[in-house]
C-alpha cells in the first residue's frame, strides 16, 4: 500500500473525522478522497501541503514515513516532546475561534490546531494569547492580543490585575479581577472603561483563568480617547476600586 495514501487515512482517522469532513477541510471531493486513500490516485501537491500544514507534519514524512506503525501513536508523540520542551510556546486563539474554545479549551487535539508563536521578551513556558473584542478595557483597543499564563485556582489571582477570564456563560472577557476579602467563591470583574460596570463571577463558573504578561497591538490602532478622558477614566476607576474594597469590606 502506497505509504502516503495509508498516511492520510491514519490521520483521518486519529482525529475521527468521515472521508466527507475530511474532503470538506481539504476543498476536495469526497470521492478523490477516497480514491487517494484507496491507492486509485497518487494526492496532488497542494494537497500534500495542507496536510501538512493541517497536522504539522512534514512532506517528506507524509511521502516517506509510515506514521500509522509507530509504536506510539504519532500525534501523542508529538504532543508529548511539546510538552517535554524547554522552548516557549504561544497558542494563538483568534477572535473567531472564541465559540469553539469553549468547548475545545480542555481539549488537545483542538489546542493543537491552533496557531502558536514566539515573544522575545517572555522566557520559556506554555502560554495562550486571546485577541480581544470591544472597547471595555481602552485604552487597549479592540483587536489587541492578550498574551497570558495559566492561574490555578482563587489563591493565585493577584488583586486589581488583569486577566483573561474564560466561563460558558460570559465566553472570554479580558477584565482587571478585585478579590473578596470575605468569600472565595466569587471574583468582581473590572473594566478600565468606566461606561462598563463591574459585574461578579462565582469562581465555580470560571472554567479557565489567564493573568496578562503581555499585550501585542498592530502599529495602526489608535486609542480613541483624549489624554485627559483617560486622567479622568483612571481617576473614576481608582474611585470605583476604593468603594468595592469599602463595600467588601462591609
Amino acid at each position: 500500500m502506497s505509504v502516503v495514501c495509508q498516511n492520510l487515512k491514519y490521520l483521518r482517522k486519529q482525529k475521527g473525522w468521515t472521508q466527507q469532513e475530511f474532503a470538506d477541510k481539504l476543498g476536495i471531493k469526497r470521492s478523490l478522497l477516497g480514491a487517494y486513500e484507496e491507492e486509485r490516485a497518487e494526492p496532488r501537491t497542494e494537497v500534500l501541503e495542507q496536510v501538512s500544514d493541517m497536522f504539522r507534519v512534514t512532506i517528506d514524512d507524509l511521502l516517506r514515513r509510515d506514521l500509522g506503525s509507530q509504536k506510539d501513536n504519532f500525534l501523542e508523540k508529538r504532543r508529548q516532546q511539546k510538552l517535554g520542551s524547554s522552548r516557549q510556546s504561544i497558542t494563538f486563539v483568534p477572535v473567531k475561534a472564541a465559540a469553539g474554545y469553549l468547548a475545545g479549551y480542555n481539549d488537545e487535539e483542538f489546542i493543537e490546531e491552533l496557531n502558536t508563536f514566539t515573544l522575545p521578551m517572555l522566557g520559556a513556558g506554555d502560554y495562550r494569547a486571546f485577541e480581544i473584542a470591544g472597547d471595555s478595557m481602552l485604552p487597549v483597543t479592540s483587536g489587541s492580543v492578550i498574551v497570558c499564563h495559566k492561574v490555578d485556582g482563587w489563591e493565585e489571582i493577584k488583586n486589581n490585575e488583569t486577566y483573561v477570564v474564560v466561563t460558558a456563560r460570559g465566553g472570554i472577557v479580558f477584565k482587571r479581577i478585585v478579590k473578596s476579602n470575605r468569600s472565595k467563591s466569587k471574583i468582581t470583574l473590572v473594566s478600565d472603561n468606566n461606561q462598563f460596570e463591574p459585574y461578579a463571577v462565582e469562581m465555580e463558573d470560571v472554567l479557565e483563568l489567564w493573568q496578562s504578561d503581555a499585550i501585542v497591538s498592530k502599529s495602526n490602532q489608535q486609542s480613541r480617547m483624549s489624554v485627559n478622558h483617560l486622567a479622568d477614566m483612571v481617576s473614576q476607576l481608582q474611585d470605583q476600586v476604593s468603594m468595592l474594597k469599602k463595600k467588601i469590606k462591609d
